[in-house]
């Protein structure tokens, strides 16, 4: 006799498990717990099976009818239901299974197997380019193109040996879902074929050493404001990036330790760089907060403080005192290096003062204020020299006047 829905309603558990059977296989199972469930038994391969459509009453016995019978076409069809149903189950989470939780299983599994630079990096770098870009995205729906489009805002930074790191880690995230189970395909292969090729080295001109001391009476001289004479004698002390001394707030100077910080967002590299201030550095900013200090940015744009100095501003000035195509922001850094490897100094301590990534990525360090007492003591020897080369003009110092 068909199953009632009166008597689907009305069964009560019993001590031990029974059937309320209807036809065709179709039965509702009721365990001593007292839930009630849908079960259809049938023949597959010449073998007994059965599978679940569902708890009663969410599923009425109509309903569980029609998936006994979408089940019953499927057995006609050679097709097994309880694995058709296991795959259904597989592609619905293949649906929700997002890149970022791959991610961070394929670095769970891999980490402990890595020296700790390159754990260090690979978070990084999940962190900041990879998981922001396609980590909310079903690994299922990810393509070659969209990694193509992550890869290339990495390139654009001119990072491209970071870039290489992170197609290298994409092949692998994806070589570890295929073999989970949650990935059917691998777009990150061949991702190499489309990289950008390096570009050739553009060297940025800057005068030598000796020529210094013209260069800074000149721009004691010249008919530009003061922080901008500021922020070019900091590039001569420090070896940043104009643009990373152009952006800085205020906050990430600690003047009494002596310590500038900043943070991985702000640089090329994407890792926190700290900078030793020699004590020239110090005395500078000191000055520049009497102009600045009001604001959040160092270098406060004149006609808008809430936007940092122009790009332009610093190689503009230093045109004006006649150093076109003889020097520029960026040529400080390559004066400093050139400097500093002519004395000797180790090229890990000149490297990392410059926030260089060492091609050897095993001499790269995953301790971002490495060596900061060997180039606290390299930073402030330079600034000396530069005093000691200066002191036979009319720049007696670094500072404008003498110390």
């Amino acid at each position: 006799m068909p199953l009632t829905d009166s008597a689907a309603r009305t069964a009560k558990p019993r001590e031990k498990l029974y059937r309320l059977a209807d036809t065709l296989g179709l039965s509702l199972e009721i365990p001593p717990t007292g839930s009630k469930l849908w079960r259809f038994r049938y023949r597959f391969a010449s073998k007994p099976k059965m599978i679940s459509l569902g708890s009663y009453p969410a599923v009425t016995l109509a309903k569980a009818r029609e998936l006994r019978d979408v089940a019953r076409s499927q057995v006609a069809a050679g097709v097994d239901p309880s694995k058709h149903k296991q795959a259904e189950k597989r592609a619905r989470e293949a649906e929700a299974y997002t890149f970022e939780k791959l991610a961070n299983e394929w670095y769970a599994y891999s980490a402990p197997r890595w020296a700790d630079a390159t754990a260090y990096k690979a978070r990084l770098y999940l962190n900041n380019d990879i998981i922001p870009g396609i980590g909310k995205r079903p690994v299922a729906e990810i393509t070659r193109p969209d990694l193509v489009e992550l890869v290339r805002k990495v390139e654009a930074r001119g990072t491209l040996n970071a870039a290489g790191k992170i197609r290298q880690w994409l092949n692998q995230i994806f070589r570890f879902g295929l073999a989970k189970g949650v990935a059917t395909t691998n777009p990150a292969t061949d991702l190499d074929v489309v990289a950008a090729h390096a570009p050739q080295v553009k060297h940025h001109p800057h005068v030598p050493l000796a020529e210094l001391p013209e260069l800074l009476e000149r721009l004691a001289g010249a008919r530009c404001d003061q922080p901008t004479k500021i922020a070019i004698r900091l590039l001569v002390l420090t070896g940043v990036r104009p643009g990373e001394l152009r952006q800085a707030p205020w906050n990430e100077f600690d003047l009494d330790a002596a310590t500038w910080t900043i943070p991985a967002a702000r640089m090329k590299a994407r890792r926190p760089h700290i900078v030793p201030l020699p004590t020239q550095a110090v005395d500078l900013l000191r000055d520049l907060q009497e102009i600045t200090g009001r604001y959040d940015l160092a270098f406060a744009g004149k006609a808008n403080p809430g936007r940092p100095l122009s790009e332009n501003t610093i190689n503009k000035a230093l045109r004006i005192i006649g150093y076109e195509g003889r020097q520029t922001g960026h040529g400080f850094r390559h004066l400093i290096s050139t400097e500093l490897n002519s004395r000797g100094y180790n090229r890990d301590w000149i490297e990392r003062q410059l926030a260089h990534g060492d091609a050897d990525e095993m001499r790269d360090t995953y301790n971002h204020a490495h060596y900061l007492e060997q180039r606290r003591e390299m930073m402030q020897a330079w600034a000396d020299a530069i005093d000691a080369v200066c002191t036979g003009g009319r720049v007696v110092g670094i500072r404008t006047g003498s110390r």
